[in-house]
């Protein structure tokens, strides 16, 4: 219903609700920056963010340490990423002076046509099962960023996630939270080596907050690994498990769709907001809406439009909504698709957007695609390095596919295919689907600033621009802008793609009533909802003072650290 706000919500929002009594700064935030002079993590896990700290302190680069703190991530938040999914990240290398994009986002098996969707009567791919099953692209990434950025063995970034794999690790609280509802869906589902993969190695129960959690049979895969660097994954044992798996429960994914997989690095791309350049990568991934949006911002004078207003919100979401038009027609496998990039960032175009955005909530036609799990870190060394990555399954998990004894689950990232014909991101063999996650990186006169990223589904192009008007239009410091209320616009059409309406606002409990009320007297549907504004991580250089500046999650179980 229009200009319905639920009555927890405005409950809620009668009680601000703001961190204990803090000392100094802002009321809202949960805690202070992180600040360090030699190195610095941040990641979901703060057992992972151990591991990549203790890579720093031996000498090792960020992205040495950022490989060994992903492996870490991928056993202890099974619920959000692993060697079953793909990868992206930006690196700045202190040595040339520039930002390298990597895209380790795997393609389509050959085998699959359109051809069979059609026969099976199939409108769009499954969410589950071995259709939606891509090649898992992650691990190349690991070698890719290894072989041109790393420093220390890959069996040395590998061994503390293997230790933690055999001898375990206590479950945190919202991961606890993850398991408990996404195991037993997949074992409803009847999918096989479930039970095997996540229960039996544990006792037979699925573990709750503080209980031990162990995974033996990735620390075999991750020895395979590191043992036989990427053709111990892409070839061999491990790849004929994986492709027999799948083939055995009607999928098409093969040894061959993985042993010709490979990473590709990627020019970084960018738009200037107010003096700072902001980069992202370019498609099949959804970066450049983030992009989009801050180019269409830019035209208004933030400094005369409080944080958190109903015109800020107002005008951000009808920036949103042009955005995600373009980024449903357009964003796609470069490979396969003319993306028409340089024209969707530039001035002119985001002028004659902006035309079209009035004081009232406008229709909106690109309904939501996504919604998922992901996680996001970053990294940086005594050397000047920094790294930006983020790493997933997709839909939490991922596809229910569980090869035999190889302790992690496939990614259903193929199921972001479109089955209509003629359309940039419609489904061919040996192609990348559109990719919801997406890596972030700020430089200000040529030079490192912030490396950032903002995990969540649709969310991210949103959680993107949100950070970066909160650092410059607002002043926040490199927590506040983590910790700052956000909102989240979604939904809006059928999927067919014709108009149906403006879609949903939905807001933290931390946005006043009076904004809510302005955004419904402007039109908008305004709703209160839970675990839709992603997860955040960012690491701050101040060449001025040599310092680092680390900022976490509050809504995660996540940490900052340095030395």
């Amino acid at each position: 219903m229009k200009r319905f706000v639920l009555l927890s919500f405005f409950l809620f929002t009668l009680f601000s609700l703001h961190a204990q009594d803090r000392i100094t700064g802002a009321l809202n935030v949960t805690r202070s920056e992180v600040l360090a002079q030699h190195g610095m993590v941040a990641t979901s896990h703060p057992l992972a963010t151990q591991v990549g700290l203790d890579i720093l302190k031996k000498g090792g680069t960020a992205i040495d340490a950022a490989i060994a703190a992903n492996a870490t991530l991928g056993l202890m938040e099974p619920t959000g990423c692993g060697i079953g999914g793909d990868l992206f990240a930006i690196v700045w290398d202190a040595k040339t002076q520039q930002l390298y994009g990597l895209n380790a986002s795997g393609r389509s098996p050959q085998a699959l046509t359109l051809d069979y969707f059609k026969k099976e009567g199939l409108e769009k791919i499954p969410s589950h099962g071995p259709l939606p099953v891509s090649v898992p692209g992650a691990v190349s990434g690991w070698f890719e960023l290894h072989g041109k950025f790393g420093s220390m063995p890959m069996s040395d970034l590998l061994a503390p996630a293997i230790d933690y794999a055999e001898n375990g690790f206590p479950l945190t609280e919202l991961i606890a939270w993850y398991m408990q509802n996404s195991v037993p869906f997949y074992m409803r589902q009847g999918f096989p080596n479930i039970r095997e993969t996540y229960m039996d190695q544990n006792g037979g129960k699925l573990p709750g907050e503080g209980d031990i959690y162990k995974n033996p049979f990735l620390a075999n895969t991750y020895r395979a690994i590191a043992k036989g660097g990427r053709d111990g994954f892409y070839k061999g044992r491990i790849a004929r498990t994986i492709a027999d798996f799948v083939q055995s429960q009607g999928g098409f994914l093969s040894e061959k769709d993985l042993a010709s997989h490979t990473a590709e690095w990627v020019t970084p791309v960018s738009v200037n907001y107010r003096g700072y350049d902001v980069w992202e990568l370019p498609p099949n991934g959804q970066g450049i809406a983030a992009l989009q949006m801050l180019q269409i911002l830019e035209g208004y004078d933030f400094s005369n439009i409080p944080f958190g207003s109903a015109e800020h919100l107002h005008l951000f979401t009808e920036a949103k909504k042009l955005a995600f038009e373009d980024r449903a027609q357009y964003y796609a496998d470069m490979d396969f698709a003319q993306v028409p990039v340089e024209t969707l960032l530039s001035d002119i175009y985001a002028d004659n957007r902006r035309q079209q955005i009035t004081d009232r909530a406008g229709e909106y036609k690109a309904g939501q695609i996504s919604a998922g799990e992901t996680i996001y870190m970053t990294a940086a060394d005594q050397y000047g390095n920094m790294i930006s990555l983020i790493q997933s399954n997709y839909r939490g998990m991922g596809s229910g596919m569980v090869p035999p004894g190889l302790g992690f689950m496939l990614q259903d990232r193929g199921e972001l295919f479109s089955l209509t014909e003629g359309q940039a991101n419609t489904y061919e063999p040996g192609k990348r689907p559109f990719h919801t996650i997406i890596p972030a990186f700020i430089t200000k006169d040529g030079k490192p600033w912030v490396s950032f990223g903002v995990m969540g589904g649709d969310f991210q192009p949103q959680g993107h621009s949100q950070i970066v008007m909160n650092l410059i239009d607002f002043g926040m410091n490199l927590q506040e802008a983590g910790d700052a209320p956000r909102w989240d616009h979604t939904g809006g059409s059928s999927p067919t793609g014709a108009r149906g309406g403006e879609g949903r606002v939905r807001i933290e409990s931390g946005i006043p009533y009076e904004t809510v009320r302005g955004l419904m007297d402007r039109g908008h549907t305004v709703q209160f909802a839970r675990g839709v504004y992603g997860g955040y991580q960012a690491i701050l250089w101040d060449a001025e003072q040599g310092v680092y500046h680390g900022a976490s999650e509050s809504r995660k179980d996540g940490q900052a650290a340095g030395y």
